[in-house]
């Protein structure tokens, strides 16, 4: 059993982990209202879902939206929370009018990098001081084997130091926010020396780059624990933070079609919870390298899992279930900080 904590209720996340790092959440304008007490009491950072993104911030050019992100902005700091920026760069949710003139042929390299560097300056600049990190650039790293990065428009038409000039326009934006690289599936050994290689190539040019953003998309088999240790030892080695980003452990495999299940079995959550132990425990023993842990939503009633790959589906990737209840897995990620209090 989850111990009870001084006030005779269950621990809250965020004070069980505070010797190690932040716990955070993304959240989005319904969740923000809907999961607002499990929010305020088990986590201590926020990260918008999606309304950071390109697309929600400026979907014309020089029109920008803030209202969904202010708010969360505002949720955070009246309840002490901290922030992290997601994303600043990204092949997805980027608005066509980014990468066309007006008769629609592509724009040039030059006109690209401009519209770039003022869309970040606007955003960064806004939340200085507020955002403690930022996901700068996501997912520029290729899954395919034999090909270093993403086929993308921003590759197309700026070449590959678009990266670069993204870091270097958002360091000068906010000089003391944390600059991260993020990406998924990044404990597959080739993908792992994949990212390696560009955040080294970075560094080693002097890019402002401040760390690797592992986004623990992971499940009830894959990765191993031992990739995953072998992964946070390769980007530990480069001498810079990491942040666990969009943590969730998702009851399929992605290659698992079956729609079937209307709840997750006992023999599903048991296994679940011995991997959230798992991967805290690995969290805590890195926990120098390691400074904020976020999850990619914060109960089993919103996840962006559901339908997602296979429509119709439900899934339970979280430590809350639907009625914001701590599942078994809640349990484990607890005894995993305890355990490590024993250690200490």
């Amino acid at each position: 059993m989850t111990k009870l904590n001084h006030t005779g209720g269950m621990p809250s996340l965020c004070e069980v982990f505070n010797p190690h790092f932040r716990v955070g959440a993304a959240v989005n304008p319904i969740t923000l209202n809907t999961q607002s007490e499990l929010l305020k009491r088990h986590f201590n950072s926020l990260t918008a879902e999606n309304e950071m993104k390109f697309v929600s911030l400026q979907p014309v050019e020089g029109l920008f939206r803030f209202d969904d992100a202010d708010r969360m902005v505002d949720f955070a700091a009246a309840n002490g929370m901290g922030v992290r920026g997601h994303t600043l760069v990204w092949h997805n949710q980027t608005p066509i009018w980014m990468f066309e003139n007006p008769d629609g042929g592509a724009v040039d390299r030059d006109t690209l990098l401009a519209r770039m560097q003022t869309h970040i300056e606007t955003v960064v600049k806004r939340y200085k001081g507020i955002v403690y990190a930022w996901d700068v650039v996501n997912e520029a790293v290729s899954d395919k084997s034999g090909e270093q990065l993403r086929p993308s428009k921003w590759l197309e038409i700026a070449g590959e130091d678009f990266i670069a000039k993204a870091f270097m326009y958002a360091h000068e934006a906010d000089p003391n926010a944390l600059l991260f690289y993020n990406d998924y599936n990044e404990s597959d050994p080739e993908k792992r020396e994949k990212i390696y290689t560009l955040v080294k190539s970075l560094k080693d040019k002097g890019v402002p780059i401040h760390g690797v953003g592992l986004q623990a998309h992971w499940n009830l088999k894959r990765p191993s624990v031992d990739e995953i240790r072998q992964a946070i030892e390769r980007y530990a080695s480069l001498g810079l933070k990491l942040h666990i980003t969009e943590m969730d452990v998702s009851m399929f495999e992605f290659e698992d079609r079956r729609t079937d299940l209307k709840e997750p079995t006992e023999a599903m959550l048991a296994e679940q919870a011995e991997r959230y132990g798992q991967f805290f425990r690995l969290f805590t023993e890195y926990s120098e390298h390691i400074d904020s842990v976020t999850f990619w939503g914060a109960a089993d009633d919103y996840t962006w899992l559901d339908h997602f790959p296979v429509r119709g589906r439900k899934n339970w990737p979280l430590l809350f279930d639907a009625k914001h209840e701590p599942k078994p897995s809640f349990g484990e990620v607890v005894r995993a900080a305890e355990a490590s209090r024993e250690e200490s």
